[in-house]
């Protein structure tokens, strides 16, 4: 019986130690080489594909990617051009977007979303059927001075009829803010209205937001950056940033560009591809992070 005790004390600190051990993310699969640079992904609810893109200089295409990590389905948008495409979204009929309002040097005026319709998505080419262009009232130089380069986007997500982007600050003294903007679904040009703002952390390489997107029930919304996840839950108004705030080290730093939920418990990941990493699809079970004390 104490040997019995002994080997079975032995086992379950083994398991503690192996459930320790395991990364909080879990690669899926490789991309496909000639997807180097995915900036953006979304899973809509009329496909089974994991759709992707590129950002700028790169042609103006979308990408649906299989469960074998195999290009299913590439598009050419006709209308449209790749400025700096940046991240995508979709609503509840299937509807997929386009955010182009990558935005470096925080000096462009033509900042736009693009609406491909769900039909569009069988086809070898696709038009953008609405276009819906925005501004930042707050911005009045293009571009303004270093201290305030706080107008790039590389975020954002659809919501009960409204886009809502999360800024990636690029300012000379990187505090971590990042500012959360709505934009209508509606054809026109906008004036993008300030909701609110949080702080991630103070290293622009490892705390920039880089991807967003809301669980399809609305009741959590997640931030990417290179290092990490923020979730966002018990938020009482669209201010999704005044919710309960959660940070998952991710304890892996690439090029992480692309985030959408699969599920509401579930997230998949996407990053670029560089030399020594990167360039793959990543899953991470929230079910089990939030069972962790």
């Amino acid at each position: 019986m104490i040997q019995f005790n002994a080997m079975l004390k032995i086992s379950l600190v083994l398991l503690l130690l192996i459930s320790l051990g395991q990364p909080v993310l879990k690669k899926v699969f490789s991309l496909p080489k000639s997807i180097k640079e995915s900036s953006g992904i979304e899973v809509t609810s009329k496909s089974k594909l994991v759709w992707t893109l590129q950002d700028s200089g790169n042609p103006a295409e979308i990408y649906g990617i299989d469960v074998n990590g195999k290009i299913a389905q590439t598009i050419q948008i006709t209308n449209a051009k790749n400025n700096d495409w940046e991240d995508l979204t979709s609503d509840d009929l299937g509807n997929l977007y386009i955010g182009d309002f990558g935005n470096n040097e925080n000096d462009r005026k033509n900042l736009a979303i693009y609406k491909i319709d769900a039909a569009s998505l069988q086809n070898k080419q696709a038009t953008v059927s609405s276009k819906i262009n925005f501004h930042y009232p707050e911005q009045t130089e293009f571009p303004p001075k270093k201290s305030q380069m706080l107008f790039d986007v590389e975020a954002f997500f659809f919501y009960k009829d409204n886009f809502y982007l999360f800024t990636k600050n690029r300012s000379s003294k990187f505090t971590g803010e990042t500012t959360l903007y709505q934009v209508p679904n509606k054809a026109g040009n906008h004036a993008a209205k300030r909701i609110g703002k949080f702080t991630t952390c103070d290293g622009f390489s490892h705390c920039a937001v880089t991807a967003a997107d809301i669980s399809p029930d609305g009741k959590t919304v997640a931030l990417l950056s290179s290092s990490f996840v923020w979730l966002f839950t018990n938020y009482k108004t669209v201010n999704f940033l005044g919710g309960k705030a959660q940070q998952i080290d991710l304890e892996d730093f690439s090029q992480k560009e692309g985030l959408c939920f699969s599920g509401n418990n579930k997230l998949l990941i996407s990053d670029e591809k560089k030399k020594s990493n990167g360039g793959n699809l990543y899953e991470i079970d929230l079910s089990k992070l939030k069972a962790k004390p």
